[in-house]
């Protein structure tokens, strides 16, 4: 118990701590937070659908229907028909053959990459993508070539130094923590060049960018193209879990080798019918993903306005870069104090000295409250010395 202090007692020293936050009803843009309302820009819940009447009453008619849980991994007894509808409705969503769920996107990230790569290959990884699939790099017995950050020069110059090995390109397509879009294109023209595959997580990209909220590969002109596409259900969609889109083949290959979809208990049906109608209401309201692109727009020019700024965004995800992990705490609880939940990010999930604000904007978010927001996050930030000037006149 000792070392276990210890070693508490050290994450709090370097400003690393972490505890529970409880949040008391559904993810809406205003939640009670520890017993108190404030504007919730931290979700993932980035259409607001978690909470739509559509989305609970098709879970909860599924769970009824089907029951609470499914029982068993896929390939014993656990493959039901929810899971089987979803699948073909996201392969044809996404532009592919086929589609396979996962538990969640980091059962799908480590599970893939692990499948797909071996020993004697090498996995291609932007050094700023999420952690799932640095595990899953971590897993493969492959070795690992990370590249800068969006550097086509340095990928280019480790392809070339792989000379034919089989290989794989792995990226985010939103990064999580920046916000900023994969160059995708070219990303595809290496591994063409190369002779590798392109593995894209679309996890902050469905539901979020792309004609139809279809993604930063469909924003591209890419859909079918790249070799995988890895998605959530638990961010856009309003539900748990991930999947996989690949040619049929590949995706037969994934049932028999991916150790994270082989050895796990299947998705409850709930979550698969869920996310079955998040979709169907993403298919018919397009404009939702226009709503979220323009919020997310205000909200990156009210921080400006406030002499905050955003970095390389141009998503729905808006950080608000603060540097040392202390300051970046002390703005978030004084924020919090102020009504806006955006919560702080320190390492492993961001390098040393990169630490900041994640704020993420909502389809459902109204526009006076990101202003406002944005306002309240400003005025706590000079309180703690992080901006001098005073905001721009509006």
């Amino acid at each position: 118990m000792t070392e276990v202090h210890e070693r508490l007692e050290e994450l709090r020293d370097r400003g690393l701590y972490r505890h529970l936050r409880l949040v008391e009803g559904p993810q809406g843009p205003t939640v009670t937070l520890d017993g108190r309302p404030v504007l919730l820009l931290c979700s993932n819940n980035y259409l607001g659908l978690a909470d739509r009447a559509e989305v609970r009453e098709a879970a909860a008619e599924a769970a009824l229907q089907w029951g609470a849980g499914s029982g068993a991994s896929r390939l014993i007894s656990g493959n039901m028909e929810p899971h089987r509808a979803l699948e073909r409705r996201l392969a044809a969503f996404e532009g592919y053959e086929s589609a396979l769920l996962f538990g969640s996107g980091y059962l799908a990230n480590s599970g893939v990459i692990a499948a797909l790569a071996g020993r004697g290959e090498v996995v291609f990884s932007d050094e700023l993508n999420h952690a799932s699939i640095v595990d899953g790099c971590r897993l493969s017995r492959a070795e690992t070539f990370v590249y800068r950050h969006g550097d086509l020069e340095h990928l280019s110059w480790g392809l070339r130094k792989a000379r034919g090995r089989g290989s794989l390109i792995v990226t985010d397509g939103v990064f999580s923590m920046d916000g900023d879009v994969a160059p995708l294109t070219q990303l595809l023209e290496l591994a063409h060049r190369h002779g590798a595959r392109l593995m894209v997580d679309e996890a902050h990209a469905t539901g979020a960018v792309g004609p139809g909220g279809r993604g930063s590969v469909a924003a591209a002109g890419l859909s079918g193209e790249v070799d995988i596409v890895v998605g959530t259900l638990g961010k856009a969609l309003g539900s748990y879990g991930a999947y996989v889109c690949a040619a049929a083949e590949l995706v037969d290959l994934l049932v028999n080798s991916a150790r994270s979809f082989i050895f796990s208990t299947a998705p409850p049906p709930s979550a698969s019918a869920a996310a079955a109608a998040a979709l169907a209401i993403l298919e018919t309201e397009p404009e939702l993903v226009d709503k979220l692109q323009a919020n997310a727009a205000l909200l990156r020019r009210s921080l400006a306005a406030e002499g905050l700024e955003a970095g390389p965004s141009t998503t729905q995800v808006v950080p608000v870069h603060v540097g040392e992990a202390e300051a970046t705490m002390e703005l978030c609880e004084l924020a919090l104090e102020k009504g806006v939940f955006a919560q702080g990010i320190r390492p492993p999930t961001v390098p040393d000295g990169s630490c900041r604000l994640r704020m993420t904007a909502m389809a459902t978010h109204r526009r006076e409250d990101l202003v406002a927001a944005a306002h309240m996050v400003g005025t706590a930030a000079r309180e703690v010395g992080l901006v001098r000037a005073e905001p721009l006149a509006a």
